[in-house]
């Protein structure tokens, strides 16, 4: 693919994947949202853009780091949840940057290969579900969005994708990888939702977030066993199995009462 025709696809295919993930979580309430952007609607786009140029052995080497990046988003959505509790906006939002910061730096130094990395994922992922506060539900979640809002979360996750993809080969995969999935819409959402509604919406963003990163480590565990054999059949395998995971998740969250 020609270095135009990688642009013009990231500047369609990463706006219209947001927009229609905020669209929907906006129908389904602060858990759903949360769980939708589990989803990996921009690190998706990133890996499948690593795939093109620089190719599918970077691309796979990203994408292992990528799905272990999932432990960093748990840390991040701890924070966030517990500092709510007492700290203002910006300090919930400051202590969730800092404990990403501190997990992404630490998972420089951790590599276990694939099935390694996946079961840490997991294990991780469970432990969060059940370390976060409650959040009291409240009768309704509907909230009135300013027209700038859609727009605006395109704009900003757009230039995140091209950017991370323009410099990824300065990165190299390990890092580049790390980096892709900072969960700038879980902060968005969360951020809003706790402005809006207060601490105990903030909470249920970031616990539905948590619980749509098992399917999120899914997807990309099997983009890394699959990529360098085919790319088409890599992301085909690995929707099919984000779907399976992520309908799965939600009707356990809700059977559990997270969700």
């Amino acid at each position: 693919m020609s270095v135009a025709g990688a642009l013009a696809l990231k500047l369609v295919l990463t706006p219209a994947l947001i927009g229609a993930a905020s669209l929907a979580g906006r129908r389904w309430g602060s858990a759903v949202s949360g769980w939708l952007i589990g989803i990996p609607f921009t690190s998706a786009p990133i890996a499948l853009f690593l795939a093109l140029d620089p190719g599918p052995a970077f691309a796979a080497r990203a994408s292992e780091a990528i799905m272990a990046g999932a432990i960093s988003q748990a840390v991040f959505c701890i924070a966030y949840a517990w500092s709510s509790r007492g700290a203002g906006l910006a300090g919930s939002l400051a202590a969730a940057v800092a404990g990403y910061g501190v997990s992404t730096v630490a998972l420089t130094y951790f590599d276990v290969g694939v099935g390694g990395t996946f079961t840490v994922v997991i294990i991780v992922l469970v432990v969060a579900l059940f370390v976060m506060p409650d959040a009291a539900r409240t009768a309704s979640e509907r909230v009135d969005f300013p027209r700038w809002d859609l727009p605006a979360r395109m704009v900003v996750a757009t230039a995140f994708v091209v950017a991370l993809t323009e410099v990824a080969p300065l990165l190299g995969p390990r890092l580049s990888g790390l980096l892709a999935p900072f969960p700038l819409y879980g902060a968005v959402l969360a951020s809003f939702a706790r402005s809006v509604e207060g601490a105990d919406a903030a909470v249920r963003v970031v616990r539905g977030l948590v619980l749509g990163l098992f399917a999120f480590a899914c997807f990309f565990a099997v983009l890394s066993v699959l990529l360098e054999r085919d790319v088409a059949l890599a992301f085909a395998a690995a929707v099919a199995v984000t779907l399976v995971v992520q309908g799965s998740a939600l009707l356990a969250g809700r059977r559990l009462g997270i969700a």
